[in-house]
C-alpha cells in the first residue's frame, strides 16, 4: 500500500525526528518548513529529502499528512494561519503532537476540507539522534477525526510503537498521568531522599541504597499490576509503625509530613482494594494519616 506523502511545518527535535524515521519507512517527505529557513534546510540535511519551503502554507499543501510540530502555544495560529490560504489539502490528515492539547486545536483545518488529529508520543525526545527509532515500544496516544486517528495509529504501529485512542474531551486527563509518572516520581523519590538526609545518609547514597528498591518495585507493577504489587506497613496495616513514620517526620523533616500524609491516605486505598487490610484498620490508618 502506497505510504502517504508528509510535511513538518516545525522543524525542530520532534519534527525532525519523526522526518527522518517516516522517510526511512518508505513515507516520502514532500514539504519542509519552519519559523527559520536554517532549521528547515537542517531537517531536510538529515533527512536526505523533502523541499524546503518559505511558506508554510506552501508546505502543508505538499503533504497527505501534515505535522505541526511547533511550541504548543504555536499550534493553533500557525493552523489557523494555513487554512485561511487555503494550505491544506481536500482530505488530507492534519496532526499535532502535543500531549495535553486535543485535535480542537486545528478545528480550522476542516475548513480546508481536510481531517484533525493529534498523535502524541509518550517519549522524551531530548536524545534523539538520526536513525536512533525512539517511537519503539513506546505508547503513542492518538485522537480526533476517524481518518485522523486512523493514519496515525498506522504511522504509530509503522514506527513499533504501541497505540492507544484518548477521549478528545479528556486529553488533559492523560497528559496529567504522564507527568504523574514521570515528574512527580522525582518529587516522590525527592520525598525518601529528604527522610533519609534526616536519618543522616546523604542523597547520594540514598540513591544508590533505594535504586534496587524502586527497580524491583517498577518490576512487580509491571508483572503483578496495582493493587497486588503494594507491600510495606500499610498493606499489613500496621498502624503502629505508620504512627511512629508520623511522629519522626513531624519531629525531623515536618517540611515532608503533608506529602507523606497524602501518599498514605491513598496507599490506605490501594491496600483496601488487594484486600490486606479490612474496613475498619483502613480507617484506623487514615485517622493516624491525617
Amino acid at each position: 500500500m502506497t505510504k502517504p506523502a508528509f510535511s513538518i511545518i516545525g522543524c525542530g527535535t520532534v519534527g525532525t525526528c519523526l522526518a527522518d524515521l517516516l522517510h526511512r519507512l518508505g513515507y516520502p517527505a514532500a514539504g519542509l518548513a519552519s519559523r527559520t529557513r536554517a532549521s528547515a534546510e537542517k531537517t531536510a540535511a538529515v533527512v536526505g529529502a523533502g523541499q524546503v519551503f518559505d511558506k508554510v502554507e506552501d508546505a502543508a499543501l505538499a503533504g497527505d499528512m501534515v505535522f505541526i510540530t511547533t511550541t504548543d502555544d504555536a499550534i493553533g495560529p500557525v493552523c489557523q494561519d494555513i487554512s485561511s490560504k487555503k494550505g491544506f489539502k481536500n482530505g488530507a490528515v492534519v496532526l499535532h503532537c502535543s500531549g495535553a492539547l486535543s485535535s480542537e486545536l486545528l478545528a480550522s483545518a476542516r475548513d480546508c476540507g481536510a481531517y484533525a488529529g493529534s498523535m502524541h508520543p509518550l517519549q522524551s525526545f531530548a536524545a534523539a539522534k538520526p536513525g536512533v527509532n525512539l517511537f519503539e515500544g513506546i505508547l503513542v496516544s492518538v485522537e480526533g477525526d476517524a481518518p485522523a486517528r486512523d493514519m496515525a495509529r498506522q504511522a504509530a504501529e509503522d514506527l513499533g510503537a504501541m497505540c492507544a485512542q484518548v477521549d478528545t474531551n479528556s486529553k488533559m486527563l492523560y497528559h496529567a498521568a504522564a507527568v504523574a509518572a514521570s515528574n512527580y516520581l522525582v518529587a516522590l523519590l525527592n520525598l525518601a531522599f529528604e527522610l533519609n538526609q534526616g536519618a543522616g545518609i546523604e542523597p547520594k547514597e540514598s540513591l544508590a541504597g533505594l535504586m534496587p528498591l524502586i527497580q524491583g518495585t517498577l518490576k512487580n507493577i509491571e508483572v503483578q499490576g496495582i493493587p497486588n504489587a503494594l507491600t510495606g506497613p500499610i498493606a499489613r496495616g500496621d498502624v503502629g509503625i505508620v504512627r511512629r513514620h508520623v511522629e519522626e517526620i513531624r519531629a525531623k523533616t515536618p517540611q515532608m509530613l503533608a506529602l507523606y500524609q497524602t501518599l498514605g491516605a491513598q496507599t490506605v486505598d490501594i491496600a483496601l482494594a488487594k484486600g490486606s487490610i479490612d474496613e475498619k484498620r483502613a480507617d484506623e490508618l487514615k485517622a493516624v494519616l491525617k
